[in-house]
C-alpha cells in the first residue's frame, strides 16, 4: 500500500530577506516532513498530532515564516504499521529533501525512524514518544515530551500516594515498547516505595479478549491495577474488568489520551485514572488561547494533549531554525539542542543533555464521561 502523503500548498515567496539571501538547496519554501498514524488502531494519535503541527506551520506561515521563507509542511500516514515509519521517513529525506522531521506518537515508531534521522543527519523531533531509547539513537533526534522514567515515577507516587493503593496488579502490552518501558520504570519506583505486585500479566497489542487475564487479577485481590498500554485496549480491558467484577481503579499513562477511549469504554472508563502531558481544562493563558485557536481552526473540536505536543514540537523546530539561522542539519541539531526555557502551550521546559524536555505532567480522573484535570506533577 503506497503512504498517503499530504502537504500545505508551497508559497514561492522569499520575504524579508530577499531572494539573493536565501539558503541554498532549500528551493522557494522551508520543506518540514512529518510521518504520523492517519490511519490504524491508533490513528487518533496521528490526527491530532498531525492537526496541532498543522495548526502550528499555518501560524508560523501568517507571521511571514521563518528565514524569509514559508514552511511547507509533508506529510506521510504511517498506518500505524511496523515497517511504514521507514518507508515514510526514507521518502521525505531521499525525495522530498526536509531539512527536519516531525514524528512519532508512538515510541516503538519512532524507534524505527530514528536511526534513519541519525544517519541523514536531519533532525527529527517525536511529540510525545516517551521511552527513554528514542532519543539513544543519537544526537539528530529529540523530543517535545517527558520521558517514562519521570512518567513511571509518577505513577508509582500516584499509586501510593493519591490512590493509597501499595498491593497493584499489572497488565502490560508486550508487542508495545512505550508499554514494556513504562511497565518497567513504574514497577521500579513502586517496589522502591514499598509496594507489592499481586499479579504480573501481559497481552498482545490488538487483542480483543482479556478475560483470563483479568480473572487471574482479580483474585490476587489488587487494590488497584495498573494497565501501561493504548487507548483502544484499555477501553476493552476497562469493559471486561466491569463484567467480571473487577471494580477496583485502573490507571496508566500518557496512552489512554484519545477520546476514542471514552467512545469503547463508555460509563465502565468512569473512576479510572491516567497521566498525561496537558489537558485542556487546566486554565493556563497559553492553552486556553491554544483552545479556542484549534476550537476555530478545526470545527469546535477540543485538542488532546497529542495536538497541543503537535504544536509545541513544531514551534519548538520553528524557533531553532531562526535561532540557527540555517537549515543546514549540523547547525540545526545545534541550535535545537540548545533550548532553553521554551514557552509551549503544554509548559515550559528545556531539553536536557539526552535532548529530552524537562516539564510537568498532570494527572486526569475519569468521571461523568469526561476527562477531568486533577493534578500537576513536577520535574
Amino acid at each position: 500500500m503506497k503512504l498517503r502523503h499530504f502537504a500545505i500548498p508551497a508559497f514561492a515567496v522569499c520575504l524579508a530577506l530577499g531572494l539573493s539571501n536565501c539558503k541554498k538547496g532549500g528551493g522557494d519554501t522551508i520543506k518540514v516532513g512529518e510521518f504520523a498514524s492517519l490511519t490504524g488502531k491508533e490513528a487518533t494519535f496521528g490526527m491530532s498530532s498531525h492537526e496541532g503541527t498543522l495548526l502550528a506551520i499555518e501560524e508560523v506561515n501568517a507571521t511571514g515564516g521563518v528565514l524569509g521563507k514559508k514552511v511547507e509542511l509533508l506529510t506521510e500516514d504511517d498506518q500505524s504499521k511496523p515497517g511504514e515509519p521507514a518507508n515514510a521517513v526514507n521518502k521525505l529525506i531521499s525525495k522530498d529533501s526536509v531539512v527536519a522531521i516531525l514524528g512519532e506518537v508512538a515510541s516503538s515508531r519512532s524507534l524505527e525512524a530514528a536511526p534513519i534521522c541519525q544517519q541523514s543527519q536531519i533532525p527529527m523531533i517525536s511529540p510525545a514518544s516517551t521511552n527513554p531509547s528514542v532519543t539513544q539513537a543519537g544526537d539528530y533526534v529529540f523530543r517535545a515530551c517527558f520521558t517514562d522514567p519521570f512518567q513511571g515515577a509518577a505513577l508509582a507516587n500516584f499509586s501510593t500516594g493519591t490512590l493509597k493503593a501499595t498491593k497493584v496488579a499489572m497488565l502490560t502490552d508486550v508487542k508495545s515498547d512505550y508499554s514494556k518501558g513504562l511497565a518497567k520504570c513504574f514497577k521500579d519506583k513502586f517496589l522502591a516505595n514499598g509496594g507489592t505486585l499481586t499479579t504480573e500479566l501481559d497481552y498482545n497489542g490488538g487483542d480483543k479478549d482479556f478475560k483470563a487475564q483479568l480473572t487471574t487479577i482479580k483474585n490476587g485481590n489488587p487494590q488497584a491495577v495498573f494497565v501501561p498500554g493504548y487507548y483502544t485496549d484499555v477501553a476493552l480491558i476497562a469493559i471486561q474488568a466491569k463484567q467480571i467484577g473487577l471494580t477496583v481503579p485502573l490507571f496508566g499513562g500518557d496512552g489512554w489520551e484519545s477520546s476514542v477511549l471514552l467512545d469503547i469504554g463508555k460509563d465502565d472508563m468512569n473512576g479510572n485514572y491516567f497521566s498525561t502531558h496537558c489537558a485542556a481544562d487546566q486554565g493556563t493563558p497559553k492553552m486556553t488561547a491554544f483552545v479556542e485557536s484549534y476550537k476555530k481552526r478545526f470545527n469546535g473540536k477540543v485538542p488532546d494533549a497529542m495536538a497541543v505536543l503537535g504544536y509545541d514540537s513544531a514551534m519548538l523546530l520553528a524557533d531553532a531554525i531562526k535561532r540557527a539561522g540555517t537549515t543546514e542539519g549540523p547547525k540545526l541539531r545545534d541550535a535545537i539542542a540548545a533550548t532553553k526555557d521554551f514557552e509551549g502551550v503544554s509548559g515550559k521546559f528545556s531539553l536536557n543533555a539526552d535532548r529530552d524536555a524537562v516539564k510537568a505532567l498532570v494527572f486526569i480522573k475519569i468521571e461523568g464521561g469526561k476527562f477531568r484535570y486533577t493534578a500537576t506533577v513536577n520535574p
